[in-house]
């Protein structure tokens, strides 16, 4: 799929630093007095920074972007040496794209090139960026079975984020999972909603009547596309506006080009699956 994305004209580039803070996505850094598009996977292509370049030399074009390709990246990065090479690594790893940078570090070590976090990595594992955003995955952790009429029921979320505008598409708890897809209301509607439906799988939520549905079909078609998907579940509430939930995540099936089965768990208003 053929999508926008900046291109850095490096002989009109001066460095002066003009598109930097106007980059949101972080995408940008000035490296060796010149501005760098350091991932494509975080440029939004919406060129928010060409208004800010003196020089004119940052301009947006129509180039294959998906999927991303950490090797044929890491093939571009390396020509530009080791400073361009450790802020890609740090820009993957501060947004927790542990796949990528897995990916990335393969290919310098295929080549024979010193991985520039190596001993930053050994004192530092910790990721350092937004805290509430950072993929957490805790499936392995042992935990103890209620018993009893009064036992407290055990969380079965085995993750973190879960709302679908902030996974990323390679957390490595969507590989070789089974996925549980709810409408936000879900979750407070049906009381057995952990033992029920949660059980085992991961977990993405949101709102089809107060979210970007098409954003969710993008995000959806990504992390079917890039990840081993075993089964796909998904629940929504018996009102008619959340039905479009199902229907985004069986056009991102249709469109990652996977044969998944799509399975629907309705829940009436009153808690019940029906």
């Amino acid at each position: 799929m053929k999508r926008s994305i900046i291109e850095i004209d490096n002989e009109k580039c001066n460095g002066c630093g003009q598109c930097i803070p106007n980059c949101p996505e972080g995408a940008l850094q000035i490296i060796d007095e010149k501005a760098r598009l350091v991932s494509d996977l975080f440029c939004d292509g919406l060129g928010a920074c060409i208004g800010h370049c003196p020089e004119g030399a940052i301009t947006v074009i129509e180039r294959e972007a998906e999927p991303y390709n950490e090797e044929k990246v890491m093939e571009n990065i390396v020509k530009h040496g080791e400073n361009t090479i450790k802020a890609h690594l740090e820009h993957l790893r501060d947004h927790n794209e542990e796949k990528y940078l897995a990916q990335a570090v393969a290919f310098l070590e295929e080549k024979g090139i010193e991985n520039p976090l190596k001993e930053k990595a050994e004192t530092s594992p910790l990721p350092c960026g937004c805290p509430g955003s950072n993929a957490v995955d805790f499936r392995n952790e042992k935990r103890s079975k209620p018993s009893g009429a009064t036992a407290k029921q055990e969380s079965e979320l085995r993750q973190w984020p879960v709302q679908l505008m902030l996974v990323s598409p390679n957390a490595p708890y969507f590989d070789d999972a089974d996925l549980l897809i709810a409408a936000d209301c879900v979750a407070f509607s049906l009381g057995g909603f952990h033992g029920e439906l949660l059980r085992g799988k991961s977990l993405v939520i949101g709102c089809p009547k107060l979210d970007d549905v098409e954003y969710y079909k993008e995000k959806l078609t990504e992390i079917i596309k890039q990840n081993n998907v075993k089964s796909i579940t998904v629940a929504i509430m018996e009102v008619p506006c959340c039905y479009g939930l199902y229907a985004a995540v069986e056009e991102a099936v249709e469109s990652s080009g996977k044969d998944i089965e799509v399975i629907q768990k309705t829940v009436s208003i009153k808690g019940e699956v029906m």
